[in-house]
C-alpha cells in the first residue's frame, strides 16, 4: 500500500519529465553542454593536454598559437593549453569537494535543526548567523594568511563559510515538512525519528539543495581564480586558471592573447555551470515554469 509521501521521491517517470523539461530548455541544453564537457575535460586532463603542464621550455616563451602550441606558450615556454587543462581538474576539483562538503554539513545540521528539539534548534540558528556574518573574501584572506595558501586551505575556508546557507535552507524545507500530513501520520503509526528523516524528509529537500549547490559552484571557481590571482590560492607552478590569468597580466605587454585564453575558459564554466542550475530550478519545481497555474 503507497502512502502519500512515496508521491514525493521522484519516482522515475517525474525524473524523465524533469530532464526532458532540461532539455526543451535552450540556455539549459548549453549549460549542461559546457558542465559535461568541463568534466570530461577535467577527468581525461592526463590523456587529453598535449604537452606536460609544467615542463619548462624558456628558449620557445610567449610564442603565439601553433600546430606544436595550439594556445601558445607563457613566459617560461610552457604550454598554455596543457595548462589550461589541468587547471580545469584544478578548480572543479576545489569547487565539487568545498560546496560537496559544506552540502552534506549543512544538509546534516539543518535536518536537525529542523526536526530536533527547540532548543538545539536555537544553538544551530545562532551558528547559522555566526557564519553567515562572516564576509567571505575577508575571511579567507585571514585564515589563509594564519595557516598559509594550499589547496585544503581553501577547501575548508569555502566550506566553512558556505554551510550556513546551506543549514538555513535545510533546515526551512524542514520546518515545512515535518507537520504535513504524511509526517504525522508515520508519526501516529509509531515511526522513529530516523525513519521519517531519512525517508520521507530528506528526500524532499535534496532537490532544492542540488539547485542551490549547482548555482553556488561558479561562485567558488570565480573565488578560487581570483584567490589564486592574488597568490593566496593554488601556488605556483602548479596550473591553475587564477595563476594563468596571474601570468597573462605579468605579460600583457609580450603575449597578450594569455589573458584572453586564461579568461575564456573560466567564463565559459561559470555560464555553464549558471544555466544549468537556473534550468535545474525550473525542471525540478514545476510552480517556477512558464505558464505553470500558481
Amino acid at each position: 500500500m503507497s502512502s502519500a509521501p512515496d508521491l514525493l521521491l521522484a519516482p522515475p517517470g517525474r525524473s524523465r519529465s524533469a530532464l526532458a523539461v532540461l532539455l526543451r530548455d535552450p540556455l539549459g541544453a548549453v549549460g549542461l553542454a559546457l558542465v559535461l564537457f568541463f568534466i570530461g575535460l577535467a577527468l581525461l586532463a592526463p590523456w587529453v593536454a598535449p604537452h606536460d603542464p609544467l615542463r619548462l621550455d624558456v628558449m620557445n616563451k610567449h610564442a603565439g598559437p601553433s600546430w606544436e602550441h595550439w594556445a601558445g606558450t607563457d613566459q617560461l615556454g610552457r604550454d598554455l593549453l596543457s595548462r589550461i587543462i589541468w587547471g580545469t581538474r584544478i578548480a572543479l576539483g576545489i569547487a565539487v569537494a568545498s560546496v560537496g562538503l559544506a552540502g552534506a554539513v549543512g544538509l546534516l545540521l539543518g535536518l536537525v535543526a529542523g526536526y530536533g528539539p527547540r532548543w538545539l534548534d536555537a544553538v544551530l540558528v545562532l551558528l547559522f548567523d555566526s557564519l553567515s556574518s562572516l564576509p567571505m573574501i575577508l575571511f579567507a584572506l585571514a585564515v589563509i594568511t594564519v595557516v598559509g595558501p594550499g589547496i585544503p586551505t581553501l577547501i575548508g575556508v569555502i566550506a566553512a563559510v558556505s554551510v550556513s546557507g546551506y543549514g538555513r535552507l535545510v533546515r526551512t524545507q524542514t520546518l515545512a515538512l515535518r507537520n504535513a500530513d504524511f509526517v504525522q501520520a508515520e508519526r501516529a503509526m509509531g515511526a522513529s525519528g530516523a525513519r521519517i528523516v531519512l525517508r520521507h524528509l530528506l528526500p524532499n529537500v535534496v532537490g532544492p539543495l542540488v539547485i542551490l549547490l549547482s548555482m553556488d559552484i561558479p561562485v567558488v571557481i570565480m573565488l578560487e581564480a581570483g584567490l589564486s590571482y592574488l597568490n593566496f590560492g593554488v601556488r605556483p607552478p602548479t596550473p591553475s586558471w587564477g595563476n594563468i590569468l596571474y601570468d597573462g597580466y605579468t605579460s600583457l605587454r609580450e603575449a597578450p592573447g594569455m589573458v584572453v585564453m586564461g579568461g575564456i575558459p573560466l567564463v565559459l564554466c561559470t555560464l555553464g555551470f549558471t544555466f544549468l542550475g537556473e534550468a535545474l530550478r525550473d525542471a525540478l519545481d514545476p510552480r517556477l515554469r512558464t505558464g505553470f497555474p500558481r
